[in-house]
């Protein structure tokens, strides 16, 4: 038997030419083929039996795995996304694209001495000096402010006074008395004054002496940071099929962007393929899947596979897959060849369709891909201003409002902005739902490293969704959702989020798992009509 560099692993069984795929895996959009399945399985058995990584892995972290062939013979590669029980170099698994780590690198002799600036930042900020300098200026502050005020009280006081001298009998012929009085008395406020100010300053001047060497050390810490980060940019030189090597400066500015993202080349993803290329095995399939528990804004499950993510490693693989039989696209190729809308009402001003799946609200970066926007301006050529009223994600089928001319679009702007329409969808959840109705308020902000998923965040805009179970059948719950809000994908976060339902819709790729369709459809609206006032409630059947 040929032998092969570790960690290529062997499969338990023979794979005979026909197991094998056509293509290899597009890796934004996959059902995982069955020994990239078979593979995962045999790391989550390794995994489950590492029980001193039991702790670490409860948190969660993402592995990926690659089916690679040699001389005829075929395996996988292993790979974890960033540092496992704080090491990146773990025999099972296939090593970082660049070592980070080395203790006698660039790197790590750099880091240390950053990390040494902050050790003297902080010593500084928390140093008796620090503290003596900063209780002392308060005490001077304070103690001047005090004096300075009961100096001021007993120059009102002693002006009251003569005044009253003034006016009576008695402050004949002692004017020029009172006025050097009045002098003497406000001289001394004034001495008084610069007593505490020039004992302020002086503490001050010392402060600001500290304060200046502290800027200038976290000036320096900011300069050692960049350019480590600059010079760690370069160092990660990835290679793609047809053996052509570029840095993740090059590949980054070749995607239209300045820079690479913290973290870059430190997924599986870049790690497996990296290995595979250096050492002459050739990629069949590849998957990734997370382990263990959800983060708490993200949302991942235990076991589940997931596509790459869009921030760092579309760029990156996108030159690494170059020289590859790659499968197409199937979200994309969906987009090309939706099905055609419905009509379901029209007025002169209005008209409401049945947006089929697959198909966008309005144009997005693909012009060949099929709009309703578009599809408006070609049946209504009358029609003006914006057109579409509000959006629903591609995936999503159903009532979608056209206006056709700017001003009912903007009277029925107005109405959902100030949630004077009722929308009610219905999904069909992946799991089971225990109560039969509630409400699920949970902030959402975009997850600006894996757009266009969204986050759960304190941070976010709020978010809220009632809901009503309307059955369950075999693992599956279907529900009525009447959203309150109108962020984007919310309903499909507050569905699989732990703290929403914790059941992602069925066919959600982004949060659940990859179906036939995204089992979401907009089944109702109902609103009071802008122009001739009458109530409209309008439907469009559920189509699964």
């Amino acid at each position: 038997m040929t032998s092969f560099p570790a960690p290529f692993h062997h499969f338990a069984s023979v794979v005979s030419p026909d197991h094998l795929p056509g293509k290899f895996t597009c890796p934004f959009y996959y059902h995982p083929h069955p020994l990239a399945v078979e593979a995962a399985e045999e790391v989550q058995h390794y995994l489950s039996s590492r029980k001193d990584w039991e702790e670490e892995l409860s948190h969660g972290k993402m592995f990926g795995v690659l089916v690679v062939q040699h001389a005829g013979q075929t395996g996988f590669l292993a790979a974890f996304s960033g540092l496992l029980d704080g090491r990146n170099d773990h025999r099972y698994f296939v090593p970082p694209v660049y070592d980070l780590l080395r203790p006698d690198g660039v790197f790590k002799t750099e880091e240390r001495k950053i990390s040494g600036i902050n050790r003297h930042i902080r010593a500084l900020e928390r140093g008796h000096l620090h503290q003596a300098l900063s209780l002392r200026l308060k005490a001077v502050e304070e103690e001047g402010a005090k004096e300075l005020s009961a100096a001021r009280s007993e120059l009102k006081a002693a002006k009251s006074r003569r005044d009253e001298i003034r006016a009576s009998a008695a402050g004949k012929g002692m004017e020029n008395e009172l006025i050097r009085e009045s002098q003497f008395l406000k001289a001394e406020y004034k001495r008084l004054e610069r007593k505490w100010k020039q004992e302020a300053e002086a503490y001050q001047a010392v402060w600001q002496k500290l304060e200046e060497k502290v800027r200038r050390l976290k000036h320096e810490r900011k300069l050692r940071s960049e350019a480590l980060q600059k010079w760690l940019f370069a160092q990660f030189r990835l290679l793609n099929a047809r053996g052509e090597e570029k840095d993740l400066w090059q590949i980054f500015r070749e995607h239209g962007r300045p820079a690479p993202p913290s973290g870059a080349g430190e997924c599986a993803a870049p790690k497996l393929l990296q290995y595979a290329y250096r050492h002459g095995l050739r990629p069949v399939a590849m998957a990734e899947f997370w382990w263990g528990n959800s983060p708490e804004t993200e949302i991942r499950r235990h076991g589940q596979f997931y596509p790459a993510c869009k921030s760092k490693c579309e760029p990156i693989l996108g030159h690494m897959l170059q020289g590859l039989d790659v499968e197409p696209n199937a979200q994309e190729t969906v987009k090309l060849k939706p099905a055609a809308p419905v009509l379901l009402y029209e007025d002169e001003w209005l008209a409401a369709l049945d947006k089929p799946a697959g198909m966008l609200s309005v144009p997005g970066t693909n012009p060949d891909a099929p709009s309703v926007l578009s599809w408006a301006r070609e049946h209504y050529p009358q029609a003006r201003g914006p057109i579409v009223v509000h959006r629903l994600d591609m995936d999503t089928s159903g009532i979608l409002l056209l206006a056709k001319d700017p001003q009912t679009f903007n009277e029925m702007q107005q109405l959902f902005e100030q949630r004077n329409i009722q929308k009610t969808y219905v999904a069909l959840l992946d799991g089971h739902v225990a109560a039969d109705k509630g409400v699920v308020e949970l902030p959402l902000r975009p997850n600006i490293d894996d757009r266009p998923r969204q986050m759960a965040s304190p941070d976010g805009k709020p978010a809220v969704t009632r809901y009503q179970v309307l059955g369950r059948e075999g693992g599956h719950t279907r529900v009525a959702f009447y959203p309150e809000t109108g962020r984007t994908h919310q309903l499909r976060v507050h569905a699989a989020h732990p703290r929403g339902l914790n059941a992602p819709i069925v066919g959600d790729n982004l949060y659940g798992k990859r179906a036939d369709r995204l089992y979401l459809h907009a089944e109702s609206v109902g609103f009071t009509h802008p122009r001739t006032g009458k109530h409209l409630s309008l439907h469009a059947p559920v189509p699964f």
